[in-house]
Order: structure tokens, then C-alpha cells, then sequence
């Protein structure tokens, strides 16, 4: 594959995630999750001190599985967050109840979870819950089942789950009194350091790590203020003078976009501009703000929720995983005889549930298996001493903090305290005969759960196709040709136009993925993503230039936009023949990524994009293999 002349120096390829036993044993870099882990502990201690002060220590215990609920949600704004935990609470509540259900009919026990399994890996992909995802809706069906519940009927373990996730609900809520903007406050405030960093890094070696994570502060910025707003209510002045911010510090980045794309590096007020309005982002509006831009926002649920059906979606490809390795892990710990299947069923799913590339499922599987064997040691601990009621509570708060406070530094580590904090829970303060044995049944199911899933990953990842890489690139030509159009008929802030931007930066954020996933991978898909880096990083170029050129038109101050204009307006604008030769050029780029072939001639394209343009073609061919998977995945 060709390679255009000082890509290579200027943006070296991102190496791949760090694994190994070094990875194991390394604390990560990662924000501040005290809040996170206050909240968590309280939630998950007080059922348990209301079980013992009420006499009823089981109940206590069943709804504390509730508490799960306090786990997720974090950043979003209080009113969707309100929503969206109602919605978690009652899925939790129902997969205990169903759990429950089942466990007196065998046959029945394993389809079940893994419908659970399947059904909310799904939800949590499409939708992009993010941690713990999935995993948590089948560890609490586990969990239940293994509680002391003689006499209590599935509806009674239902509504007292529930009650466990109305009190989480209620912690969540209570910050909404004393800052009811703080998710979308600190969110901007991200997004102006992501910016910040950024045009420091201009320039240089770190520029495209930099660009990829202020596009995604901004894009999560944008979902907060617009995507999870209600569209029916008066947003007032905080959130308006948000979205204002917002939209500078867009205008900041694609700045940074243009300049660096023709060679410059911003000056070191593009920095402290993005810098200050983090700062602004804190304070409170100083009048009613009108006018402006509707905002990129990102996809409603439902809009993603069909997406995940496409065909080849890789949602589709993690359930498919999730629902098979589910199965194979019941199926087998049943054979076995083990006394609980449903810890195998969870291992399997914590480690696909995800959708994590081979070196980092392979990691995650490592770092559950030393966590877990480690934590039997911690809770066998805990199960010799026995605390009970208010020491019972301290114990179970204690374990929950350390894990949400290490859980993004150290896997490995927070798996310690998770193994402590179910099987306490699943003991309930009671007298185990056989503590020995239930560890090592723990251990047993956490093992064969994890080797499974493993077995699973390598057996259903597509042979034929190197990486998604090649669809994922014209995929971005694919989108980038409207949003050519748009700026032509200068259109580009209409409704319409921000929808078609809307799927080009969706498209850049899955090339993305896809080359993490493939340098994540296999030894060859490594060396074949690694080919594709030049064509990659143009055409992140060509997409980020042309969604800059958007922006900066939104500006309508004169000065660069006002020169931007004019230059659409002479090299696009009807009669020219602009837009046909760009497009065209995206056309014969598609062909030669599915082909696998050196493109044609390119006709003499307008100064905008040229570069990019240019960039992409001087890039290719891949290789004719990746090219008819490209091909292939295109059809699909």
C-alpha cells in the first residue's frame, strides 16, 4: 500500500492496549470516582441495616441487589437520569423475579438466563450503557436465586429488589436540589479541556489520540445538553448559555482541524480560549440566550436500537457471543453438577458482554480469574468471622466503595473485592458448613465461565474478514458525499444537514473502533490494520475537515467563516462542478477500497478538500484481501 509522504512521521500509529502481566499489576490513570463510590456504598449498606433494624435480615439482603441500580447513570442530566434508572430498577427487579421463577423447573433455568443475558447485552450495546453493562442485569439473577428466600414468592423478591433500586433512585436524585445543570456543567467543562489538550498537541505525535478524545467530549457534551433534554420543556437559561459554550468550543476544535490540516499549528490562545470557557461552563447564566445552531446530538434509543438490528452489526456479533457462550457455560455446569450455573453463565457474559477486541477479552478474562481466585481468599475471610446486622452492612459498604474506586484503574484488583461482595451477599451473615467447598465451587464456575466465553470469542469471530476496517472507511466516503452537498448549497445548519453530519461523525468514531479492535487482535489482524493506518488517518482528515467547514460556517461573524464561505461559494456553488468532481472522487475511492485496486485518476478537484482528497487516494490500495471484505460487508 502506498504511503503519503510524511504521514508516517507525523501521525505514527496508536500502539496497541497494554496487556500482559505488567497490565495486570499497573494502575491505570483514570478520573476521580469518590462520588461514584460514596453513593454506591451507601445504597448497598442501607437495605441491609434496614433488614437488621426490621428484623427481617433475607429481605435486607434481596434488596440490596437493587442497589445495583446506583451503578449506572452517572453524567447523565437529573430528568432523563430519573427515567433511565426507573428503567434499570424494574429490569433488575424482573430478572430476580424471573430468576425465581424458573429455579423450580431445571429445564428451564438456563434458557432463561440466557435470554436475560442476550436480551440485555443487546439493549446495553445498542444504547452504549457502558460499564457494567450487561453484566450486572445476569449477576443479579445469580445472585438471587442463591439468597435465602425460603417462603418468599418471585412477586414478593420482585417488588423488594425494587424497593432496593427506588432507594438508589432517590441517592441519584438528591444532588438534582442543589445543582439541577451539574451532569451538563461538568460535561462541558470536559469538553473544553478535551479541546485544550488538543490544540496543545497539534502538531505532534499525540495530535490524532488528542482529536479522537475531544471529538468524543464534545459529541458527549452534545448528548447532554440536546440528546437527553426533553424536547417538550423550556430549557432555560443554564442550558442555553451551555449549549453557547458548547458551540464556541466546537468552533475552537474545528479550527484546530483546518489549521492543522493546512500545516499550521494553532497559536497558544486557541488553548486558553478552550480553557476559559471550561471555566465559564461553571458558572451560572448571566441572561437568557436565543438563536443558533441545532446541535449534532447523537441518535435516540430507538434510532439506535434499530441500528444494532442491522445485519453485521456488531452488536448482532456480541450477543450472538454473549447468548452462545451463555448456553455452553450453563449447559456444561450443569453436566458437572455444579450447585449454581448461573455464576458460569455471569463469568462468561462479564467477558464478552462488552465487545472488546481478542487482547483485551483475553486480558479481562486474566484479570477476573487472578481477581477472582484472590477474592475467595477475601471472602472465605469474611465468612469465617460472619459479621451480622450493622457490621454486616460496614463490610458489604466497604468492599462496594474499594470496587467502585478501583474498578477503572485495576481490574484485576476491583475483581478482588467484587468476588467478597458476592458471595457475602449470597451468604447473608448465615453459617456455612462447608466454606472450603463453596470457594472452590466459586472458583470452579468463575473459571470454566471464563474459559468458555474465551473458546466462544475465537470460535465466532469472522475468519474471513482481516478487520472492519475497509467497510468502516467507505463507510465515511459514504457520508461524507451529503455533507459535500449541504455545504454547496450552503445548507450545512439546516436540519437535514445535521443529520447527515451527525452520521459522518458516527462513522468516524466507528473507523475508530474498528482499528482499535484489529490492533487489539490477532497477530495478523494487527500487521493488517497496521497497513491501513495511512488510509485510516486521511480519512479521519477528509471527515474532520469537512465537519470543521460546517462548524465554522455556523459562526456568521465574518472573519474566517466569512472567508470559508466565499471559497465554497466559488469552488462548490451551483454551475461549478465542484461538489460532482468531489463526489466523484469519493466514488472512485469507494471502488478502489472494495477492490482492492489503486484508484484512477482523479479529475483536478477544488482546493477545499483536495488535500484530503488527495491523502486518501495517495494512501491506497489495501491489500485485495481487505478490499473484498470491505466489499462484502458492504453488501451486508
Amino acid at each position: 500500500m502506498n504511503q503519503p509522504s510524511g504521514v508516517a512521521d507525523a501521525n505514527p500509529a496508536p500502539p496497541p492496549p497494554p496487556h500482559g502481566l505488567r497490565a495486570l499489576f499497573s494502575i491505570k490513570e483514570a478520573p476521580s470516582r469518590w462520588s461514584v463510590a460514596v453513593r454506591a456504598a451507601i445504597c448497598a449498606g442501607a437495605p441491609l441495616v434496614a433488614g437488621w433494624l426490621t428484623g427481617l435480615t433475607a429481605f435486607g439482603l434481596m434488596a440490596s441487589l437493587g442497589a445495583f441500580t446506583s451503578l449506572y447513570g452517572s453524567g447523565r442530566p437529573y430528568l432523563n437520569r430519573a427515567r433511565y434508572l426507573a428503567l434499570v430498577a424494574l429490569s433488575f427487579a424482573a430478572a430476580v423475579a424471573l430468576g425465581l421463577t424458573v429455579e423450580t423447573i431445571p429445564w428451564l433455568v438456563i434458557p432463561t438466563v440466557v435470554v436475560i443475558a442476550m436480551v440485555s447485552t443487546y439493549i446495553c450495546s445498542a444504547l452504549r450503557v457502558g460499564g457494567p453493562g450487561a453484566y450486572m442485569f445476569t449477576l443479579t439473577c445469580a445472585a438471587g436465586t442463591a439468597l435465602p428466600a425460603a417462603g418468599m414468592a418471585p412477586w414478593q423478591a420482585g417488588l423488594l429488589v425494587l424497593s432496593g433500586g427506588a432507594f438508589a433512585w432517590v441517592v441519584h436524585m438528591v444532588p438534582a436540589l442543589f445543582l439541577p445543570r451539574g451532569p451538563e456543567k461538568r460535561a462541558v467543562a470536559a469538553a473544553g479541556r478535551a479541546v485544550a489538550a488538543y490544540a496543545r498537541a497539534a502538531g505532534t505525535p499525540r495530535q490524532r489520540g488528542a482529536r479522537h478524545r475531544a471529538a468524543l467530549a464534545l459529541s458527549a457534551a452534545w448528548a447532554a445538553l440536546v440528546t437527553y433534554q426533553p424536547t417538550h420543556m423550556w430549557q432555560g437559561a443554564t442550558l442555553n448559555r451551555l449549549q453557547r459554550i458548547n458551540q464556541q468550543l466546537h468552533r475552537l476544535f474545528a479550527k484546530t482541524v483546518r489549521d492543522t490540516a493546512g500545516g499550521e499549528a494553532p497559536g497558544p490562545e486557541v488553548a486558553d480560549q478552550a480553557v476559559r470557557l471550561g471555566f465559564a461552563a461553571a458558572k451560572a447564566p448571566t441572561a437568557h440566550w436565543h438563536g443558533g445552531s441545532i446541535a449534532l446530538g447523537a441518535p435516540g434509543p430507538w434510532e439506535a436500537l434499530r441500528d444494532g438490528l442491522r445485519r453485521g452489526s456488531v452488536s448482532q456479533l456480541v450477543v450472538l457471543r454473549v447468548g452462545v457462550a451463555a448456553l455452553v457455560a450453563g449447559v456444561a455446569a450443569g453436566l458437572l453438577d455444579l450447585e449454581r450455573a448461573y455464576w458460569a453463565v455471569a463469568a462468561s457474559v462479564l467477558i464478552l458482554h462488552a465487545g472488546m477486541d481478542w487482547t483485551r477479552t483475553l486480558q479481562r478474562g486474566a484479570e477476573r480469574l487472578l481477581g477472582t481466585w484472590a477474592g475467595l481468599l477475601l471472602a472465605g475471610l469474611v465468612l469465617l468471622v460472619r459479621p451480622q446486622g450493622p457490621w454486616l452492612a460496614l463490610v458489604v459498604m466497604a468492599v462496594q466503595f474499594t470496587i467502585e474506586s478501583t474498578v477503572m484503574r485495576n481490574y484485576a484488583l476491583a475483581a478482588v473485592f467484587i468476588t467478597t461482595a458476592a458471595i457475602t451477599i449470597a451468604s447473608g451473615g448465615r453459617q456455612v458448613a462447608d466454606i472450603p467447598g463453596l470457594l472452590l465451587a466459586r472458583g470452579v464456575d468463575t473459571t470454566i465461565g471464563c474459559v468458555i466465553a474465551l473458546l466462544v470469542f475465537v470460535a465466532l469471530t469472522p475468519r474471513a474478514t482481516l478487520t472492519r476496517i475497509p467497510a468502516a472507511m467507505a463507510a465515511i466516503l459514504a457520508a461524507a458525499g451529503p455533507v459535500v452537498d449541504f455545504l454547496a448549497a450552503d445548507q450545512a445548519a439546516s436540519r437535514p444537514a445535521h443529520h447527515a453530519r451527525r452520521k459522518l461523525q458516527a462513522a468516524v468514531f466507528a473507523m475508530d473502533e474498528s482499528y482499535a479492535t484489529a490492533v487489539g487482535g490477532s497477530a495478523v489482524q494487527r500487521r493488517a490494520a497496521e497497513r491501513c493506518w495511512a488510509a485510516v488517518s486521511a480519512a479521519q482528515g477528509l471527515a474532520y475537515s469537512l465537519l470543521a467547514a460546517c462548524w465554522m460556517l455556523e459562526q456568521h461573524d465574518g472573519g474566517a467563516a466569512g472567508e470559508l464561505a466565499a471559497e465554497l461559494s466559488a469552488e462548490l456553488g451551483p454551475g461549478t462542478g465542484g461538489a460532482e468532481t468531489i463526489r466523484g472522487a469519493f466514488t472512485t475511492l469507494a471502488t478502489a477500497i472494495h477492490t482492492g485496486k489503486a484508484p484512477g485518476p482523479l479529475r483536478e478537484l477544488p482546493r477545499f478538500l483536495r488535500k484530503e482528497t488527495t491523502a486518501l487516494a495517495e494512501s491506497l490500495p489495501l491489500s485485495p484481501a481487505e478490499g473484498a471484505a470491505a466489499s462484502g460487508q458492504a453488501a451486508g
